[in-house]
């Protein structure tokens, strides 16, 4: 069993793959999600974003901040930027690219970040007019 994963850019789609686990980085840490797993939804930091094939492939991703949305087999990534590459290369270009925000921007993004999930919780969960 594998997730179909989808890592959306503001200029369109970088990566769409099948993964059998993800692994990203939120605020209070780093989390796997497997196709098992109950839907989820939480603000990413800048990090790695590593996937994994049935076949034991991984790809990795360097990412900005950004949202992650687990919902049945699909995983949706939206981020500000994102850069494919090495393991050990991306984690010096999560560095120079990502992490060198002033902090002002860090807390305007935070503060979005925050709306954006609470309005994804909401859009999974409502249970609108025909809705089962």
């Amino acid at each position: 069993m594998t997730m179909s994963v989808k890592v959306m850019l503001p200029s369109g789609v970088l990566l769409d793959q099948e993964a059998a686990k993800v692994v990203a980085e939120a605020q209070d840490g780093s989390f796997c999600l497997l196709p098992r797993h109950a839907d989820f939804v939480t603000a990413l930091v800048p990090g790695i974003l590593a996937l994994t094939t049935r076949d034991g492939a991984e790809t990795f991703l360097a990412v900005d901040e950004g949202i992650l949305v687990k919902r049945g087999p699909e995983v949706l990534v939206s981020t500000w930027n994102a850069v494919m590459g090495a393991l050990g290369e991306l984690r010096h270009a999560a560095n120079e690219q990502f992490w060198k925000l002033d902090e002002g921007e860090r807390r305007a993004r935070r503060a979005l970040d925050h709306l954006e999930v609470s309005l994804v919780r909401q859009v999974v969960t409502w249970e609108g007019p025909g809705r089962v």
